[in-house]
């Protein structure tokens, strides 16, 4: 099956001393790293996407900031594809679509930031176009949230979303995904 990794907003502000620190973005930027490394090792299709805020005075992700940069963690070379977008879903507005189907993707590896906002969008909708989706729990990050006054753990955040996910695909953690991937590999040749 041709698979294809999303690696998702992975950007400076989401990390220590940026605008919009998240919970354990360093881990989860570590395993998306993994994942990012087997698909350049094996000649996998990958796509990096980076969001750039409209606005001028957004709160994170402004266009020319370092915090909008790719964070180092799983940095762009020069010649892998990047997709630039604007809003949570990364096919809306994008030529995301377009490259998934010009390289005959069947499915979706889906790594990145924030699990409640970004992953969630780009995972239902990759679904929903018709791609087999696969969320690398450990590959993603999101943040505390409040609701009427109550504080809602980034832990209970993120499962809750992936749990949520289960619907539109398959959640499994980074080495789970390495180790399904070389299964096939091997039953291929």
């Amino acid at each position: 099956m041709k698979t294809a990794l999303l690696v998702i907003d992975i950007q400076k502000d989401y990390f220590p001393g940026g605008k919009m620190e998240l919970v354990n973005p360093l881990e989860a930027g570590q395993k998306a790293y993994e994942l990012l490394q087997c698909f350049r090792e094996h000649g996998g299709r990958h796509i990096h996407i980076q969001h750039i805020a409209l606005r001028p005075d957004a709160p994170f992700f402004v266009r020319g900031t370092s915090g909008s940069d790719i964070h180092d963690v799983t940095a762009h070379f020069e010649g892998e594809p990047i997709v630039y977008k604007h809003y949570p879903n990364s096919f809306r507005e994008t030529n995301l679509l377009e490259m998934l189907k010009g390289w005959d993707v069947e499915r979706v590896v889906i790594t990145g930031m924030m699990t409640h906002m970004c992953v969630d969008a780009t995972a239902r909708a990759a679904a929903d176009f018709g791609f087999k989706v696969i969320v690398a729990e450990d590959a993603c990050a999101t943040r505390d949230l409040e609701f009427n006054g109550t504080l809602i753990p980034a832990d209970h955040v993120h499962k809750s979303f992936l749990a949520a996910l289960r619907s539109y695909g398959q959640i499994m953690k980074a080495e789970d995904v390495i180790a399904l991937l070389a299964a096939e590999q091997a039953g291929a040749s």
